[in-house]
C-alpha cells in the first residue's frame, strides 16, 4: 500500500526554512525532496494560502517561513494538506444490504475515529519548533 508522505516531507522543508538564512527557491526545494518543482510550488501555494510561508519573487526570491515555527503545530499543516482521514483503511460498500458489512464498518469506523481523534489531538500539542530541537544540536556537534 502506498504511504502519503506529503505531511512529513512538508514538515522537513519547513525546518529547512527555518535554518535557511535567506529565501529558497522551489527547485533547490524540489532537488531537496527528489520531486518536480511545480509539485513544490503548488504545496507552497497551501501553505502560504494559511500564512505560514510566503514567496518573494525575483532573483533573490524563494520561499520563507512568514510564521515561526512555535505558532505552527503539526495539526495546521495536516489540515492545510488534507481535509481527509489520516488512515488510508476504507470501509467496504460492495453489499449494503449485508448486516455483517454493516457491523463491520460501523466497528471499524468507530475505533478508527476515536484513534484519529487521539491522533489529530496530540497534533495540535506539537509546535514544529519542537522537531527542530533534535536537528539544532546535531548541527551543534558539527
Amino acid at each position: 500500500m502506498r504511504k502519503d508522505s506529503r505531511l512529513s516531507r512538508v514538515l522537513h522543508v519547513l525546518i529547512h526554512l527555518d535554518a535557511f538564512e535567506h529565501p529558497v527557491t522551489s527547485d533547490t526545494l524540489a532537488k531537496m525532496l527528489g520531486t518536480n518543482p511545480v509539485v513544490v510550488r503548488r504545496t507552497m501555494a497551501l501553505l502560504r494560502e494559511q500564512g505560514y510561508v510566503k514567496s518573494i519573487k525575483g532573483h533573490s526570491g524563494g520561499w520563507s517561513l512568514a510564521k515561526a515555527l512555535g505558532d505552527i503545530t503539526l495539526l495546521d499543516i495536516h489540515q492545510t494538506l488534507s481535509d481527509s482521514s489520516v488512515f488510508t483503511i476504507g470501509l467496504t460498500d460492495e453489499h449494503t444490504e449485508c448486516p455483517i458489512e454493516h457491523a463491520v464498518n460501523r466497528t471499524l469506523k468507530e475505533a478508527m475515529d476515536e484513534a484519529e481523534g487521539v491522533l489529530l489531538k496530540r497534533f495540535g500539542e506539537v509546535p514544529l519548533s519542537e522537531l527542530t530541537v533534535e536537528f539544532k544540536a546535531a548541527l551543534a556537534k558539527r
